[in-house]
Parts: C-alpha cells; structure tokens; sequence
C-alpha cells in the first residue's frame, strides 16, 4: 500500500468547484439576510434574489448566442477562403460558339449571334 494517497485532478478540481459553490451559497445567504434586515419580506428577498439569477442567466445567454453565431461565421469565411469559393471567376459552362449552338432551343438573336445563318438581317431598304 502507498504511505499516502494521491489525490487526482479530477479530484482536486471537484473540491475546487465544491468550495466555490459553498462560498456563493454563504453570499447569497448574508445578502438575502441584509434584504431582510432593510425591513424586505423574507419571500420577497428570495424572489428577488430568483429574479437577479434568470436576468444573469439571460444575459450569458444571449452573449452566448451571438459568440456561437460569429464563430460560425468565421469557420464559414475560412472554409470559403480555403476552397476558394470567393476568389474564383464565374466561368461560362460553353467553351466556344459551336458548342453553344448545339445546345437545344438556341436562338442566334438572344445572343446576339450575327454570323448564325438564321439570325434576321435588319437592312429593310
């Protein structure tokens, strides 16, 4: 057996949070009492102590939220940067005007196609 016994992180951070909670609990306590003393029913103080509780709860939160929704943003922006979605050039899908004019339902006027043996000549003389 060891002479003593060694007491883990885990163990020691437990202990830590545990002392800190029964300090809060202390404070709490000598405010709610200092509410009373002020002449403020004793359910009254408890309520009021309840309220400022869900207020600072809301506000980290809310504060929350809106870290969550830039990190987000910001892992958005660099998954863009890294595939290069913001740096690339449209291009157009049709590589040369042959191709284009292979495609079903082309019409030589919607692009403006004059040497297409179908697009209408305007020289009405």
């Amino acid at each position: 057996m060891k002479p003593s016994a060694r007491i883990s992180f885990a163990e020691r951070l437990g202990q830590a949070l545990g002392r800190m909670w029964q300090a809060y609990l202390r404070q709490e306590r000598k405010v709610n009492g200092w509410l009373v003393a002020q002449g403020l029913p004793a359910g009254v103080s408890k309520v009021l102590l309840l309220a400022i509780k869900l207020v600072a709860l809301g506000v980290l939160l809310y504060v929350a939220f809106w870290l969550t929704l830039l990190l987000v943003f910001a892992i958005l922006a660099a998954w863009a940067m890294q595939y290069g979605a913001l740096d690339e050039e449209f291009e157009w899908p049709f590589t040369d005007q042959d191709e284009l004019r292979k495609t079903p339902g082309y019409d030589p006027v919607l692009y403006n196609d004059v040497a297409h043996p179908d697009y209408p000549d305007e020289k009405d003389d």
